[in-house]
């Protein structure tokens, strides 16, 4: 069993010590341990005779059988994430977000089955419903983020799954998780959680009534903007079905990026609570400029979804928005060019800042994107926030 298999151990302690089982990190005929489980790459396993490979059987996941299935370099990334969810029974890998949130969706729904999703879900997840999901027949209502119990009237006897995003990673909404699993419990529809932007350190999704937690891994647990991989973390009743639809779509990662993932998950302690201290700095300056409109972070006291999350959530995360009061996409392309210490570009969770445009009333459908600015999205990184500021104010100069 992991090292941190203890109930009584905290989060910071168990992500130290998850996946480093004894038997992947010494070995007796060498004399001793060592710290990290080492790389074992591998595509054939050799088996010592015929009655050793029939007894390994094909439902295998933590002895090797064949590499696609893992080695422990890759179980013990799995492992670790598991222990940072009480009540999972197990976690398994992809080989980027959007693929364990596709691998999920197909492992739980069926031709004639009906879908529940978040309208500010991430745009790859609303583009696979909307494509692959509807190609096979299965039917997707967005909803309101802010709709909370009320989701009882969406769910029909068709519904197969809830899905939920929170906060949006483009509109930042906190949804009424402990409401709408409420609901979902008592009429037997399972739900499934993108917890990118908290991670378990923020908000343990299973404890708080979630089927199944999907990260994507190349954001705040790889942590340093040179790896992808996604996660689905699940209770006993699901954990099957998303294992035998990962063996059958043939999901695989490669050990090589599995090291690097556990190297990052080691510091996500320390790193996240960095990034939601820098980001709350620039939040709140940003606050109280002329320039902006609204600054969409739920951190803020008087952000609409503060209660909620200082409810249910230990901390912020340093993705949040903010709008540019009465400015185009002209003048918001100036802001963004004028910057030097944010990279635009796509993704966040990583040590450097970045900055993208966002236009989400392009892709609602059930809810109306009514904000008249242009919206601006920040990652904030690792540097010193006051270097920061003074980037965002050369882009407000721009203006």
């Amino acid at each position: 069993m992991s090292k941190s298999d203890d109930d009584s151990l905290r989060p910071a302690t168990r992500l130290v010590q998850g996946g480093r089982r004894p038997e992947w990190t010494s070995d007796p005929r060498l004399g001793g341990g060592i710290v990290n489980p080492p790389v074992w790459r591998a595509s054939t396993i050799l088996y010592d005779n015929v009655a050793d490979l029939k007894a390994r059987g094909h439902a295998t996941h933590d002895r090797l059988y064949y590499g696609r299935r893992g080695t422990p370099t890759v179980w013990a990334l799995a492992d670790a994430l598991t222990d940072m969810e009480p009540g999972a029974e197990g976690t398994l890998l992809y080989p980027s977000g959007v693929a364990a949130i596709s691998a999920g969706l197909l492992a739980l729904l069926s031709p004639g089955d009906h879908l529940l999703m978040v309208d500010s879900v991430y745009e790859p997840t609303r583009a696979f419903c909307d494509g692959m999901l509807a190609r096979l027949g299965v039917r997707t209502t967005y909803y309101d983020p802010l709709a909370g119990a009320d989701i009882a009237a969406l769910i029909e006897p068709a519904t197969r799954l809830i899905f939920l995003e929170s906060p949006g990673s483009l509109t930042f909404e906190v949804q009424d998780i402990a409401a709408i699993t409420a609901v979902a419990r008592e009429r037997g529809v399972p739900t499934m959680l993108d917890n990118t932007w908290a991670t378990p350190l923020l908000f343990p999704a299973l404890a708080h009534g979630v089927d199944v937690a999907m990260m994507s891994l190349t954001k705040y647990v790889g942590g340093h903007s040179d790896v992808m991989m996604g996660s689905l973390t699940a209770t006993r009743a699901l954990w099957p079905k998303l294992r035998h639809a990962a063996y059958q779509l043939g999901q695989s990662v490669s050990p090589d990026d599995c090291a690097a993932v556990l190297r990052g998950l080691r510091t996500l302690d320390v790193r996240l609570a960095r990034h939601g201290e820098n980001a709350l700095t620039v939040a709140r300056w940003l606050a109280d400029r002329a320039e902006v409109g609204r600054v969409l972070c739920p951190a803020l006291p008087d952000d609409p979804g503060h209660a909620i999350w200082a409810r249910d959530f230990a901390g912020t995360s340093g993705l949040f928005g903010f709008t540019l009061k009465g400015a185009d996409d002209a003048a918001r392309a100036r802001f963004i060019d004028a910057l030097e210490h944010f990279g635009i570009g796509y993704s966040w969770g990583g040590f450097e800042s970045l900055v993208v445009t966002a236009d989400p009333a392009k892709i609602r459908t059930a809810t109306a994107w009514t904000e008249p600015d242009a919206l601006v999205r920040l990652s904030i990184g690792l540097e010193d926030p006051a270097d920061l500021i003074a980037d965002l104010e050369r882009g407000f100069a721009a203006l």
